[in-house]
């Protein structure tokens, strides 16, 4: 019995020197199937990032795109705005342009005293009036200044009563204009959609037609007082208006 204890526990140290030294094969055949599950493992923790960095490229485009798009659109509507406001400004410098009679030299003649006016006519000659000439019969006014200023006031006064009552009679036919009834039945309510009798929210999957063109899905994001924003199946980010859907230059309808 001595003897075999000493065999066995021989045996047992023999096992743990090689299990020390690496060499048993108790230990070489886990660590071998280890490895391969860490290479595994490694392996598809690296197609993994690579898809990830992959979709983040892509998220990247699709958000860079879409804000490019709502850059574009926001130029138009600027651009548009001010060549509106510049139109109407121009409109308006037109019609003070024809509503003024008298110019700055006539008033500078008439303000200037006459021995300064004989001086100021020496040394500038070009600024003589010469005679007009003319081929056929013509008027002569024989008239004083102050009774052309007293005519003067009096068309002035004429003109300031004639024009309210052209604005009142202006005002119905743009308010006919304006209140004639939109094509569509559209508009927006406690963050909701209401148009042609059905109700779109947050989330929501459509389909939108620009016009006679072919319908795309998309996804609303946002629904304010005035307008409604989509995400397209590419990522891409579409702003549409209450009064283009009510005046059919988009229509939409459920998924």
């Amino acid at each position: 019995k001595e003897k075999l204890f000493k065999e066995r526990l021989n045996q047992m140290k023999a096992k743990l020197e090689d299990v020390m030294s690496g060499k048993a094969t108790e230990y070489l055949d886990p660590l071998a199937v280890l490895q391969n599950h860490m290479e595994i493992q490694i392996e598809v923790a690296g197609i993994y990032r690579g898809l990830c960095l992959e979709v983040i490229k892509h998220r990247h485009g699709c958000e860079l795109q879409g804000a490019q798009q709502h850059l574009e659109s926001e130029k138009l509507l600027l651009f548009d705005s001010l060549e509106e406001r510049l139109l109407e400004r121009i409109q308006r410098l037109e019609d003070d342009r024809h509503s003024v009679g008298l110019t700055s030299e006539w008033w500078d003649g008439k303000l200037r005293p006459k021995h300064i006016s004989k001086e100021w006519d020496s040394l500038w000659p070009s600024k003589r009036k010469k005679p007009p000439l003319v081929s056929g019969p013509y008027i002569v006014y024989m008239l004083h200044d102050i009774d052309i200023m007293e005519d003067w006031t009096a068309i002035k006064k004429a003109k300031a009563a004639v024009s309210p009552s052209k604005r009142k009679l202006e005002g119905p036919l743009k308010a006919e204009k304006l209140s004639s009834p939109p094509l569509f039945a559209a508009h927006c309510e406690e963050g909701h959609l209401h148009y042609e009798g059905e109700m779109y929210v947050k989330g929501e999957s459509i389909f939108l037609q620009p016009g006679d063109e072919t319908p795309v899905q998309a996804v609303i994001t946002a629904i304010s007082t005035g307008e409604v924003w989509l995400r397209r199946e590419d990522a891409s980010k579409t702003k549409i208006y209450v009064s283009q859907l009510q005046k059919g230059k988009y229509s939409i309808h459920k998924a």
